[in-house]
C-alpha cells in the first residue's frame, strides 16, 4: 500500500502545483498577489474543500514555512544590490522596526477594542506586523510594471529587513501571554543581541560562502546552487543558534555573497528563483491546508475590522511620521504606507501560538488568515493603478523572447542586454556597422518576427526588432540612451 500511497500523495502535489502555475496567470486580470489564489488553491483543496485532503500538523507546517521563508529571504538577497541597500538603508530599516512596533501597537488598540483581551490583542498586533515583498511585487510584475529605483528599493529592502522584527515581537507576545516572560529592559537587550548578531553571522556567512565558491571547483555546474542553499542554511541556523536573527542573516548573507564575483552567477541566482517560487507555492498551498472554512465564518466582523483598520490606520499611522525627515514627497509617503501588502510571514507566525499551546490559538490563525487575505485584496488590486496614477513605475518594458547567458567559472565584467527598436529609437534603421559602440560592447544577436537574423556589419535593425548586445558595465548608460531603456531577465 506505501507506493500507492505515495503514488497519490504525489499525484495530488502535481495537481496543486499545475494549477498554481495556471492560477497565477490569473492574478494579473485580478489585480491581486498570485500568491492569494495559491492560499484560495490551498483551501479549496483541504478537508472542507472539494480535495478533502485532512491536513492539522500546524508543527509541520511551521517548519516547512520556516525553510521557505529562508530560500525567498535568501533569493531576495540574491537580486538585491549593495547599493540598493545603502541608498534605501535609513528608511527602510526604520521601517522595519519602529513601523513594525506601531504598526502592532495600533492593530492590538483596534483588537482590544473589539473586545480581545489585551495580551490576545498584543499577540494578533505583532503577528500582522511584517510586510511581504513577493505580494507586492508579484501584483507588480503580473501589471508589467517596475517601480522606479528610490520607492522600489524602499520598499524591497524593508519586506527584507522587517520579518526579524516581527518573528521577535510574535514569541515574546506568545511568552508573556503562557506566563513563561516578563516584559522589561532585559527585552530590549534581548532584541539588540538578535540584531547585532544577526547582521555579524550574515555579512561572516556571506563572506565565508565567498571563500568557499572561490576555494571549489566542482565537477558540474549544477553542484554549485547546491553550497548557495547550505549556505543559506547555514547563516540562518548558526546564527539563530547563537541566539541571533536567522532571517536577518539569511538575508544580509545573500547581499553580501552576490556583491563578489559568483561562479556561474547565472545559473545559481536562476535556480534560487526557482527555489523561491517553489517554496512560495507549497508554503500558501500547505498553510491553505490548515484553513477551515467554518472556523473564519464567525471571525468575518472582527477579521474585515482589523483589516481594515490595519491598512486605513495602522500601516499609514506607522509609516507617514516616520518618512517625515527624509527626502520623500507626499505622494511617495502614501503610497509606501498603503502598499504594505501582508503575505506569508503573519500566516507562518500564527501557528506559532497554536504550537505553545495558547488558549484559542486556532482562532487567533483563522483571525490573522482572514485579515491577510482582506488585506492582499483591498490595497493588492490598486497598487498597479496608483503606481500608474502617482508616476512611480518605469515605462513597460517588453520582454525579450530569447536568453542569452555566458555560463562560466569566473564571473566576467559584462552583461548581456536586450533592447527592443521602437519607432522612435535612435537605431531604428541603422546599418550595425554604422552603430557608435564604445570598445568591448558588441551586437550578439537580433531576432525578427519568429525568426533569428545573422548579425553582419550590413544588417539594417528594423522596428520591432529585439536586439542582444554584450554591455561592459561602464557603458550601460550610453548603450540605454542609445538603444532606449534595456531589459535583462536576471536583473
Amino acid at each position: 500500500m506505501e507506493p500507492l500511497s505515495t503514488a497519490f500523495l504525489l499525484t495530488a502535489i502535481a495537481g496543486l502545483l499545475i494549477l498554481s502555475g495556471l492560477a497565477s496567470r490569473l492574478s494579473q486580470h485580478l489585480g491581486v498577489p498570485a500568491l492569494l489564489i495559491f492560499l484560495l488553491l490551498g483551501i479549496a483543496a483541504g478537508s472542507e474543500g472539494i480535495g478533502g485532503i485532512p491536513f492539522a500538523d500546524y508543527s509541520l507546517a511551521f517548519r516547512l514555512g520556516m525553510i521557505a521563508l529562508v530560500l525567498i529571504l535568501f533569493d531576495g538577497g540574491l537580486n538585491t544590490s549593495v547599493d540598493v541597500l545603502r541608498r534605501a538603508a535609513a528608511p527602510a530599516s526604520i521601517l522595519a522596526t519602529v513601523t513594525v512596533a506601531l504598526t502592532a501597537l495600533f492593530v492590538a488598540g483596534v483588537g482590544v477594542l473589539l473586545g480581545l483581551s489585551l495580551p490576545i490583542a498584543i499577540l494578533v498586533g505583532a503577528v500582522v506586523s511584517s510586510t511581504d515583498a513577493a505580494a507586492v511585487f508579484s501584483v507588480l510584475r503580473g501589471s508589467g510594471i517596475r517601480l522606479r529605483e528610490k520607492t522600489g528599493a524602499v520598499l524591497e529592502v524593508e519586506s527584507g529587513l522587517n520579518d526579524p522584527m516581527a518573528v521577535f515581537l510574535t514569541f515574546v507576545a506568545t511568552e508573556v501571554l503562557l506566563g513563561a516572560q516578563t516584559l522589561g529592559s532585559h527585552t530590549l537587550w534581548l532584541l539588540l543581541l538578535q540584531v547585532v548578531v544577526g547582521m555579524l553571522g550574515g555579512i561572516g556567512c556571506g563572506f565565508g560562502g565567498r571563500v568557499l565558491l572561490r576555494a571549489v571547483h566542482l565537477p558540474a555546474a549544477g553542484l554549485y546552487p547546491v553550497l548557495t542553499v547550505a549556505i543559506a542554511f547555514a547563516a540562518f541556523g548558526v546564527t539563530t543558534l547563537l541566539n541571533g536573527s536567522g532571517f536577518l542573516a539569511v538575508y544580509l548573507a545573500a547581499i553580501t555573497l552576490a556583491a563578489a564575483p559568483l561562479p556561474y552567477r547565472a545559473g545559481i541566482r536562476r535556480v534560487h528563483d526557482g527555489l523561491a517560487w517553489l517554496s512560495q507555492i507549497l508554503m500558501f498551498l500547505l498553510l491553505g491546508l490548515l484553513v477551515f472554512p467554518s472556523r473564519l465564518w464567525p471571525l468575518v466582523q472582527e477579521g474585515t475590522i482589523l483589516a481594515a483598520a490595519l491598512a486605513f490606520v495602522a500601516r499609514p499611522l506607522a509609516v507617514l511620521p516616520i518618512l517625515l525627515p527624509f527626502a520623500f514627497s507626499w505622494r511617495e509617503r502614501f503610497f509606501l504606507s498603503w502598499v504594505g501588502l501582508r503575505g506569508a510571514v503573519p500566516i507562518i507566525l500564527a501557528t506559532y501560538p497554536v504550537l505553545r499551546g495558547v488558549p484559542a490559538g486556532e482562532q487567533i490563525f483563522h483571525l490573522v488568515f482572514f485579515v491577510v487575505l482582506i488585506n492582499s485584496v483591498l490595497p493588492g488590486a490598486t497598487v498597479s493603478w496608483l503606481a500608474r496614477r502617482y508616476q512611480f513605475a518605469h515605462p513597460q518594458i517588453i520582454v525579450p523572447p530569447a536568453n542569452v547567458e555566458l555560463v562560466s567559472l569566473r564571473d566576467y565584467p559584462g552583461e548581456f542586454v536586450w533592447y527592443f527598436i521602437a519607432h522612435a529609437s535612435a537605431v531604428s534603421g541603422a546599418l550595425i556597422r554604422d552603430l557608435p559602440l564604445p570598445e568591448g560592447c558588441v551586437v550578439i544577436l537580433v531576432i525578427r518576427g519568429d525568426g533569428v537574423v545573422a548579425v553582419r556589419g550590413a544588417t539594417r535593425l528594423q522596428d520591432g526588432d529585439h536586439v542582444c548586445v554584450f554591455v561592459l558595465p561602464e557603458h550601460r548608460p550610453l548603450l540605454d540612451l542609445l538603444f532606449g531603456q534595456g531589459s535583462n531577465e536576471l536583473e
